[in-house]
């Protein structure tokens, strides 16, 4: 089985490289995936500041690679998978470990464009989402600060380390059909 992993910031295009894959007809994981539902199970909101309640959670009862060992519960017999939205080595470490050939990509894109991208998704756990951000009230400077607590959070984690161990960076600039076909070939690539 090979795995492809994307890792990245908040905002950075995972999402859209994910919607690439699908539309390449490869199964797509999303590591997030796992949060929401065990959040749903516990009757939390998918809010930010739940879910990031319940990866802290069961990274400490479980392991830093908690999230991956669930995600590889969800494979199937599928001999490519992307998984979407790693946050550590260990998460890393987990899934080539698991596979026959694994391959970690990072997404990388500048701040500002991360920010007004996330502004613009309106998703559940995006900070403007929260209890603590309505959608009216927040300013630009609240939304920053926010998704500064989510980076840090994450961070926290490893996510630092597992996009220094990337393989493949794969950049996001901002034009989003130009980014789709850089995702296309990159995946392609790997997959031939």
């Amino acid at each position: 089985m090979k795995i492809i992993g994307f890792v990245g910031l908040p905002g950075s295009g995972k999402s859209v490289a994910s919607d690439v894959a699908r539309g390449m007809g490869l199964k797509v994981l999303v590591m997030g995936d796992v949060i929401r539902q065990e959040a749903a199970a516990r009757g939390l909101e998918p809010s930010d500041e739940n879910l990031g309640k319940v990866g802290n959670m069961l990274r400490a009862s479980e392991g830093p690679e908690a999230v991956a060992r669930r995600t590889l519960e969800r494979i199937g017999k599928e001999k490519i998978i992307v998984v979407d939205g790693l946050r550590s080595k260990a998460e890393a470490d987990l899934f080539r470990a698991r596979s026959t050939e694994f391959h970690l990509v990072n997404i990388v894109a500048p701040a500002n464009s991360r920010v007004r991208w996330i502004e613009s998704r309106g998703r559940s756990d995006d900070p403007r989402s929260t209890s603590a951000l309505s959608r009216a009230s927040a300013s630009e400077g609240q939304m920053v600060s926010a998704l500064e607590q989510r980076v840090g959070r994450e961070m926290g984690w490893g996510m630092n380390e597992a996009m220094k161990e990337a393989d493949l960076v794969l950049m996001n600039k901002g034009d989003l059909e130009q980014f789709r076909e850089s995702a296309r070939k990159l995946l392609k690539a790997l997959t031939t």
